[in-house]
């Protein structure tokens, strides 16, 4: 890939036709802002499946989707935790994630409705996150679930609530989850204070809206040898040891390819089990974009494989 802007013909050939398309939403522009909310309202609708019951149920100050397989569960959990660089985003918008999740692994998906930036910045997402995982250990007899086979996943800035979620869980002790499962985690803030970046111009996510995001979610772009609040940045968070067992997915046309490995090569290193698959040519949430090629599915099929094999073995890596 060349230093200058990015272009369709550094994807992968599956996705440049989808990309090519895609409006390039600029957060740091009020009315860019406006238009993808206007995008995202028509867009977020709920997914239905007959193999799949969901209903909403209020957790704390905002709720959860819980997605149930009508086949009989298998006592397995996931708390999911959606995307959008912390400043939007719905659960709605996972519907079909959850769905799929539900109906193959036969768990109970519980997609959270966080708070988002800038109106609620650091630290209510991860507190709503942290609120949905009390309450569904407190649920999970009622919902079929063992308590000691719960998953935590997410994807984009939901990947980095989740890693973030992961590491309160193990400082505040109790019940750990028994596996984390990491699509394109946003993870690092130091990657939107590199303005050499900026020219790259990713696609699907650009530093800019990185920037943005981060700068909504922490008031500022902390420098790299500020110290960030607890849990605020998982990326920079050095003890790892006793994190779940991880997978983490990312393209390498993603933004956040160099932070992902970094994560995945310090938690090897602190001993944590880790899975990292990356998709040569992969921008930045292909695999929900183009679910449909071949190589998104089988990117999808290795994290479901993960995912399986946690909650088989109840997290016995």
């Amino acid at each position: 890939m060349s230093s200058g802007p990015m272009t369709i013909n550094d994807l992968h050939p599956s996705f440049r036709k989808a990309y090519g398309g895609l409006p390039a939403f600029k957060l740091d522009q009020f009315w860019s802002r406006q238009l993808m909310h206007l995008f995202q309202y028509v867009l977020f609708r709920p997914v239905r499946d007959d193999r799949v019951d969901v209903k909403s149920c209020q957790v704390g100050r905002e709720s959860v989707r819980i997605h149930t397989p009508r086949r009989k569960p298998t006592g397995g959990g996931l708390l999911w935790i959606h995307g959008g660089g912390y400043v939007t985003g719905k659960a709605i918008q996972d519907d079909a994630i959850c769905n799929r999740i539900a109906k193959k692994l036969g768990a109970v998906v519980v997609s959270v409705e966080y708070r988002v930036a800038p109106k609620h910045p650091y630290p209510a997402a991860i507190d709503d996150c942290f609120d949905a995982w009390l309450w569904l250990l407190q649920k999970a007899k009622s919902l079929g679930v063992d308590q000691n086979g719960i998953a935590i996943g997410g994807q984009s800035g939901g990947g980095g609530l989740a890693a973030a979620l992961c590491q309160r869980i193990h400082d505040s002790g109790g019940t750990q989850p028994i596996a984390q499962c990491l699509y394109c985690p946003m993870l690092d803030d130091r990657t939107a204070a590199r303005r050499e970046l900026d020219t790259i111009e990713h696609i699907g996510w650009p530093n800019s809206n990185n920037r943005y995001g981060w700068n909504s979610y922490l008031g500022r772009v902390y420098g790299p040898n500020e110290a960030t609040p607890n849990w605020a940045v998982p990326g920079r968070r050095r003890a790892l040891a006793g994190l779940p067992p991880t997978w983490i997915g990312v393209g390498d046309a993603d933004l956040f390819f160099e932070e992902n490995l970094d994560y995945a090569k310090r938690l090897r290193e602190c001993n944590v089990p880790c899975e990292l698959e990356v998709v040569e040519g992969g921008p930045h949430g292909f695999q929900v974009l183009v679910p449909e090629a071949e190589v998104s599915s089988d990117f999808i099929d290795k994290a479901d494989g993960f995912l399986m094999n946690a909650l088989a073995n109840r997290g016995e890596f």
